[in-house]
């Protein structure tokens, strides 16, 4: 079995390989968990396209708050793609719906969709007033479609903004799939005048315009100071992350990716000659492995040797899609009785606990977010693809 060695400077071999890839029994074979779902959660885009609509654009027309807020998830519809099979789906997401050539076609998308609602609704509006205008509505649809582009790049998965000219991966990683500050800023500035309107209906007041544009301008400001903020200590992180050697080898290139809600803990990569280093930053202090002296956190995976194992897998559909995304891919193969079993870990969330895992109480280290194997047999002929854990995990057929 041809494995990508796992060590530290004070801890055995074995035992930070038991630590990282600690497995479960299948049959009498033993397999890593894999999970394939770790992306940005749709609330915080659907309440980005609410107050985009509150800050001021629904006082130019009717309907504007609807239709910015379902635009703002609309690229989202690439999940459609999964019914094609997982491999298809990871290999459509994020593609054209979350491109500047796909976002025109999202708003007409969800302008119809609103149209069709007015129409079904009867034409009826909250303030007859203010009638639809329905080119500034799929004007506004872009934007929110921008702003969607916009949210997906700030994390490490990453966007492809310029397909299907360029297949190139674009992400700032700052941001977590779950933004806990951002998430309530915005949602303060939707609720906030909701709370003030129940305060005028008490003392009779009455307001003929749409409420919360200052409370929803504030929320947007809010974020974009947030991003300022962990732009600013991501490039600390970075710098700390370069300006040292591991186990007296030079980083070829180093990457921080962001943890939950603190703008001061990031996971490093770094990659060198022979290995790659993953180690915990502290941005506010510069300090890399910032509980540890002597790199007992930190932890070393060698590259695993090239086989004609892992050039089969990597060859297969779902390799060179995972290949294609993946920032730091690793391989891993395992011995069958039938063949061979190839995993593909990308170490940008080889330190990040998946919140799927968390929230059905699987702690198990050797989950792994967003990693995926393929199966092949003795003749290195591929059978399928492998995702899931624990007793979800499934082979599928190839696409």
């Amino acid at each position: 079995m041809q494995n990508g060695l796992i060590a530290s400077r004070k801890a055995s071999a074995r035992a930070v390989t038991n630590l990282l890839f600690s497995s479960r029994t299948l049959g009498h074979f033993s397999h890593p968990p894999i999970e394939s779902s770790y992306r940005l959660e749709p609330l915080t885009h659907f309440l980005t396209g609410a107050c985009l609509g509150r800050s001021g654009l629904n006082r130019k027309t009717a309907l504007a708050t609807l239709t910015l807020t379902l635009a703002a998830e609309a690229p989202d519809l690439d999940v459609l793609g999964r019914l094609r099979g997982p491999a298809f789906g990871f290999a459509h997401h994020r593609g054209f719906t979350h491109s500047f050539l796909g976002v025109p076609l999202d708003a007409a998308v969800v302008v119809a969709f609103v149209y069709l609602l007015w129409r079904l609704r009867g034409r009826k509006l909250s303030n007859p007033d203010l009638p639809p205008r329905w080119p500034l509505l799929f004007l506004y649809a872009c934007l929110a479609g921008l702003s969607h582009i916009l949210l997906d790049f700030t994390n490490a998965y990453g966007v492809r903004p310029f397909w299907p000219f360029s297949e190139r991966w674009y992400s700032w990683d700052i941001v977590f799939i779950f933004e806990p500050i951002m998430f309530s800023c915005l949602l303060l500035g939707l609720i906030t005048p909701a709370l003030f309107a129940l305060i005028d209906g008490e003392v009779g007041a009455h307001q003929r315009l749409p409420r919360g544009r200052i409370a929803a301008t504030l929320a947007l400001i809010a974020v974009v100071a947030l991003w300022l903020v962990r732009d600013f200590e991501h490039r600390r992180a970075l710098h700390a992350l370069e300006a040292r050697t591991y186990q007296d080898a030079e980083p070829l290139r180093a990457s921080a990716y962001p943890a939950l809600a603190s703008p001061f803990k990031w996971y490093g990569v770094v990659e060198t000659q022979n290995f790659f280093a993953l180690a915990p930053v502290n941005s506010l202090t510069s300090a890399v492995n910032p509980n540890s002296d002597d790199d007992e956190e930190m932890k070393i995976l060698y590259k695993p040797e090239e086989t004609p194992i892992t050039l089969a897998a990597k060859k297969s559909y779902l390799g060179r899609v995972y290949l294609d995304w993946a920032a730091y891919p690793i391989t891993r193969t395992h011995d069958l009785a039938d063949g061979y079993e190839v995993t593909f870990q990308d170490l940008r969330y080889a330190q990040m606990p998946s919140l799927v895992s968390r929230a059905r109480g699987d702690r198990d280290p050797a989950s792994k977010a967003l990693a995926a194997g393929v199966r092949l047999d003795r003749n290195l002929k591929i059978l399928g693809d492998v995702y899931g854990s624990g007793a979800s995990r499934k082979t599928y057929p190839e696409p």
